[in-house]
């Protein structure tokens, strides 16, 4: 499958909120029943339509257990875009966010696309953040923001494509540089092959033709 470009994606955030959940939901579809706590790092990846282009999207899910932190802050580096993680259950995972949020644009890129995600969101009933309390959280941070249930799949594949397509907006505006160290995008194949072809030469073939 050819493909325009690969985008390094991050799922960070307490441990607990549903981070391994969620990455599963959106490359399997379907819920992971017997999840325990990541231990370091793992990793997932998933093809997808983005606006017309390809693109692979190479996710690496944090562990969010205090002591594998060192491990983990070292995967941030060079990272396009997260997803930032909370339990709409816990207030406590809410009140951790600015740590995780400031970690993500120190270590990553101050440039990177962050989506807040409220998951969890089938367990309403015992809701300890209300929306509209996150939602001006990430007004307030300049983050983008859905509620999201790894149980059901709500708003999963929305989570990452918006985020995704977020990136390919600020590539075509300039904004983003794929071929900037540490921008966490790389030219597909599909990219290199246009890269390469040089501009206007069957114009200029003709040009020399009629001379």
């Amino acid at each position: 499958q050819s493909i325009n470009f690969l985008f390094k994606f991050l799922v960070i955030g307490s441990a607990g909120t549903g981070k391994s959940c969620l990455l599963h939901q959106f490359i399997e579809n379907k819920f992971k029943q017997d999840s325990n706590h990541t231990i370091g790092v793992e990793f997932g990846s998933r093809v997808v339509n983005v606006g017309g282009k390809t693109v692979k999207l190479q996710i690496w899910d944090t562990a969010g257990q205090e002591r594998f932190r060192s491990v983990t802050r070292s995967y941030y580096r060079g990272a396009a875009g997260a997803l930032l993680v909370y339990d709409i259950t816990s207030r406590e995972t809410y009140n951790a966010l600015t740590n995780w949020l400031t970690d993500a644009r120190t270590l990553a890129s101050p440039n990177i696309v962050i989506i807040l995600c409220g998951n969890k969101k089938d367990l309403d009933a015992d809701r300890e953040v209300t929306f509209l309390e996150a939602s001006r959280f990430a007004q307030e941070n300049e983050l983008m923001f859905l509620e999201t249930s790894a149980l059901t799949g709500e708003n999963v594949e929305e989570g990452f494509l918006k985020c995704a397509r977020t990136i390919l907006n600020k590539i075509d505006s300039g904004e983003l540089d794929p071929e900037r160290m540490g921008s966490g995008i790389q030219y597909g194949d599909a990219s290199l092959r246009q890269l390469r072809q040089p501009r206007g030469t069957t114009t200029q073939n003709k040009q020399q033709c009629n001379c």
